[in-house]
């Protein structure tokens, strides 16, 4: 178990790096204000099954095994880059009117957490990011065997995300009601949703190891 003073300054980083804008949590501000806070709040706790998963691949050690892998990490950044450009083009052909949000057409919750789960698993660069940030605090002599502090730190960094991305959620959820209340406010919400996503695809596309 890391030590107390190494779990403070810890959260402290991850919470700033939560809310730092990246993939994630643009990802969790847009769908909130598309489909509300609720729907938002189970993309976040999709994106933070995606998490626990990137932290135990790096706790036993197979996160290192992928970041060598050239090949490995090429499939995995086409398979995200392709279901970006998917989500791209459903935000483009996304309907408008007055019923869109309604409680009825709202995305159904079990679609909404796959989604979140597949955003987080098809980034190679979370388990990159993993290999290079959590074993910073990892103490060598302090009794504990490195895999359960690993461990360890990516759950804490897991539940500042949570934390983190919850808040966007909800905030982007209550401000994006607005929205569902003109067609063309729905529409120009739809499309820049749209652009945010290619340019996300294409980044991750042209991304290297």
């Amino acid at each position: 178990m890391p030590a107390i003073e190494t779990l403070i300054p810890f959260l402290g980083i991850s919470l700033l790096l939560a809310l730092t804008p990246g993939p994630d949590n643009v990802f969790v501000l847009l769908q909130s204000a598309m489909h509300g806070a609720r729907a938002g709040a189970v993309i976040v706790l999709g994106l933070c099954t995606g998490l626990l998963v990137h932290t135990t691949v790096v706790a036993v050690g197979l996160g290192a095994v992928l970041a060598a892998s050239t090949l490995a990490f090429t499939i995995l950044k086409i398979a995200g880059a392709l279901y970006l450009a998917y989500l791209a083009w459903k935000a483009f052909r996304a309907p408008v009117g007055s019923q869109v949000g309604s409680a009825s057409e709202r995305e159904p919750a079990r679609r909404a957490y796959v989604r979140g789960v597949l955003m987080n698993l098809m980034n190679p660069k979370v388990v990159i990011f993993f290999l290079a940030f959590l074993p910073q605090f990892v103490v060598a002599r302090s009794g504990t065997s490195p895999a359960v502090q690993l461990l360890v730190l990516g759950l804490a960094f897991t539940a500042a995300t949570f934390v983190s991305f919850t808040a966007i959620a909800w905030f982007s959820g209550a401000f994006g009601t607005n929205f569902m209340r003109s067609p063309r406010l729905q529409r120009a919400l739809n499309w820049s949703a749209g652009l945010v996503f290619l340019a996300l695809a294409i980044k991750l596309a042209i991304s290297q190891q």
